[in-house]
Parts: structure tokens; C-alpha cells; sequence
């Protein structure tokens, strides 16, 4: 998996949980399971559910991924 890059050690990974607008869709903890999330080290994961179609989610994903950069590079300004 991409996320089991020694490369991407310290960084902020956003992902979109779509179709949450489908009755079908997996929740987004059962995916965060399912992907094995929960265990990435170093990594800061961001699982947003989202619905293309009706744009929900979208703008909280990319909000809590500046957040989480601003964050992230305060601490590193920090040290």
C-alpha cells in the first residue's frame, strides 16, 4: 500500500470516503478498519466521508487538511 512508503513518514494524507450519500456505503469507521488506518505510523490520516454528487464533506476534507498541515508544521517550526 502507498502509505507504507518509508517516503511519506510525517505526512498529512486526506481521503474521501464518496458515495456516502448511498444507503450501501461502508461507514467510514468500518473503512478506516478495513484499510487499516488506524495502525499507520508517523502518517496523519484524514478520513472524510464525502458525496461527489452532492458536494457534502468536500469542504470539511480540505479544511481539516490545512488544518492539519498548519499544525503540523508549527510543531516542526517548534523544535
Amino acid at each position: 500500500m502507498l502509505l507504507d512508503e518509508d517516503a511519506l513518514d510525517g505526512a498529512v494524507v486526506l481521503l474521501f470516503a464518496n458515495k456516502q450519500d448511498l444507503i450501501t456505503a461502508m461507514p467510514s469507521e468500518e473503512l478506516q478498519t478495513q484499510l487499516n488506518l488506524t495502525s499507520q505510523r508517523g502518517r496523519a490520516i484524514i478520513l472524510q466521508p464525502c458525496s461527489a454528487k452532492t458536494g457534502d464533506g468536500l469542504s470539511a476534507g480540505l479544511e481539516q487538511l490545512l488544518a492539519k498541515i498548519k499544525e503540523v508544521k508549527e510543531k516542526a517550526a517548534a523544535k
